[in-house]
Formats: structure tokens, sequence, C-alpha cells
């Protein structure tokens, strides 16, 4: 009998039948209050008999009523706190928050942890919705539908199935922008401390970084392109390589501010001045760029108003709404200031 523990589950459900609890549970060969205990979160369920039931209930689209038994908390999830980044994040998440009367609560789970027990914590509290500010696996999001709890992802990091809703920029425009601004400038030897290679986000950077230069009819090589962790440190070993080149940039972009910050010590141990010697834009706008030495001029990414954004689709979500789109991209813009001039004339002529 299709369903029973010897012939193993449906491939699709009876179409003569709605998909409820009782269905799963006679699907997967348990008792209802089994299957129960599964979207619940609650323990006393074998892991082979908890997977299989998991795994039904995504494969049928089984959804509990909206809100059930959830609690009234938006969980922003971080794999990583990084602390002026993160800050913009969760000032846009908890204005939205604020107007909505919801609770905001803040996890980190590390890169490294190991594994299902920590994402538990998240589905065993049953927040209203879940706003990831990181690159939710396919186990992860299986675990969420299975409790009922909708999820937005912030910023993917790696491309998304289509039904995953997310909220991004245009960081492709960004990449683009940055280039096409120090070229108008007249530099022609432009250096890149581009992020990591697997990171979508800094993939499209660099890709609108070598759209520009193909546009102005240069060169878009690999050899002023540094891969480099977003961090000061990286940043700053990433731009010593370029700045050692005998034919160095004049100007440098970065996948984010960090990394700028990191060329601003690696150009004062050089002996060059900014921007008098080499100009440097960076990407993200955080408040502290604008009170730099000078202040850096940076692709402006909305971090705030897409957290918000981001919260508004995952509140919409939760009260059992479909969303007008599931994905959403917010414009990047260039913000002008003191850290990029024309090139030198001495680095012009060379």
């Amino acid at each position: 009998m299709a369903g029973s523990a010897s012939g193993g589950p449906p491939g699709k459900p009876d179409a003569s039948r709605p998909v409820t609890i009782a269905y799963i549970a006679e699907s997967a060969g348990v008792s209802v209050p089994t299957v129960s205990k599964v979207i619940n979160g609650k323990s006393g369920v074998s892991a082979r008999t908890r997977a299989r039931v998991e795994e039904l209930v995504d494969r049928h689209g089984y959804r509990r009523p909206a809100g059930a038994g959830r609690s009234n908390v938006v969980e922003l999830v971080f794999r990583e706190l990084r602390d002026l980044w993160a800050v913009e994040i969760i000032r846009g998440v908890e204005r939205v928050a604020r107007e909505h009367r919801v609770g905001v609560l803040v996890s980190e789970f590390g890169l490294h942890d190991a594994g299902p027990r920590t994402w538990d914590d998240t589905v065993s509290r049953r927040p209203n919705c879940v706003l990831s500010v990181a690159q939710l696996s396919e186990a992860e999001r299986g675990q969420l539908r299975a409790k009922g709890i909708p999820f937005v992802v912030f910023d993917p990091t790696a491309e998304l199935p289509d039904d995953v809703p997310f909220v991004g920029a245009t960081n492709w425009s960004g990449g683009r922008a940055a280039t096409r601004h120090l070229i108008g400038l007249g530099h022609r030897r432009i250096g890149v401390v581009a992020g990591p290679e697997d990171v979508l986000c800094c993939r499209a950077r660099l890709d609108g970084h070598r759209s520009a230069l193909r546009q102005a009819g240069l060169p878009d090589g690999p050899e002023l392109v540094v891969h480099a962790d977003l961090t000061r440190e990286d940043g700053w070993a990433a731009a010593r390589r370029l700045l050692a080149r005998p034919d160095r940039p004049t100007a440098i972009c970065t996948a984010n501010d960090l990394q700028a910050l990191g060329v601003y010590r690696a150009a004062r141990e050089a002996g060059l001045r900014i921007p008098g010697d080499l100009s440097v834009v960076g990407f993200d706008d955080l408040p502290v760029v604008a009170w730099v030495d000078p202040p850096l001029t940076t692709v402006h990414q909305p971090l705030t108003e897409m957290a918000a954004a981001a919260t508004e689709l995952a509140l919409a979500l939760g009260r059992g709404e479909k969303a007008p789109q599931l994905g959403l991209e917010i414009a990047t813009t260039l913000t002008v200031r003191e850290s990029t001039a024309p090139p030198g004339s001495e680095l012009a002529d060379r």
C-alpha cells in the first residue's frame, strides 16, 4: 500500500486528498503525533524517521497555517558578525520590526559550527520568520520549511534556487560605476583588490569592473587583480602586492570598504599619497569611511534599506501573504569624496 513502511512514500500527493498531517503520517508510515513532533521541533523521534518526515513535508509542500505556533520575533542570522557592516543591517531590521511591533533576535552561527544542533536552536524557537545574512544550505532551508518558518536570504553569496526569496544589491552596476569614475579621471592602470572568487556579490563587482575596462578599450587581464578576504588585513596584504609591481597601478578598486582601509595603510607604508599618488575606491559606504583621511570615494550599498526591505518581505511571508516578487535588488550609487583624483603627471607619462 502506498505510504506504508514497506511500500515507501508516494511520489506525488493524491490529488483527491488535501496534504494534511494525517496524510504525511500515512505516507511516512508513522503516527500523527510523530509527525507533529517533527513539525514542532520536538525530541523523541529517531533521526531516520525525522529525516523521512521532513523529506515528505518538503516534497508535498505541506505548510502549517500561517503563524501557527510561532513566536512574534524576527530572527536575524549571521554567519559572522562583522561589526561595522552588521550594525547597518541590524538598524534596518529593527526599524521595520518596531513598526510591526515584533521583536528581533540576533544569532551568529559560525561558518565551521558542527551543524544540525546549532541550526536546530532556531527551528526549535519557531520565530515568526528568519532573515539570514548567510547562504542557507539546502538542508537548512528544508528544516525551516518543514517547521513552516518563512525565510529570506540577505545579500546571497551564491546562486539560489528560483523559489528562495532574497534581497540583494546591484553589485555589477556598482563595480562598473567605480571603474568608470576612475577611467573618467584619466586612470588607465587600475588595480583591483577583489573579494573571494566563490562569493557571488564579489564576482559581480569584478565583472562590472572588467566591463568598464572593455568598454573603454583597456586591457582587463588578471595581472592587476588580487583576490582577498573582506578584511582590512587582507586588503592591506593584497595592496602591498599590487603596489610592489614595477608598473604599479595609479588607482585601486576594492570589494568593500574594509579592504580599502587596508589599501590606505599599504599606501602610507609605501610612501604614497592618496589621492596624489594613488586613488582608492571602496564598496559599501560604511559611515566611518566619510571620516577617514582622506574621506573615501566608495560605492554606496544601501545596507539599511536592503535590510528593511528584506524584513518587510519576511514578515509578509510570515503572515501567509504571497510576495509580489521573491527576488529584489536595490540600486547602488557612487559616492565621490576625496580619495580619487586624476593620476599624477609623472605616473600618467610612464
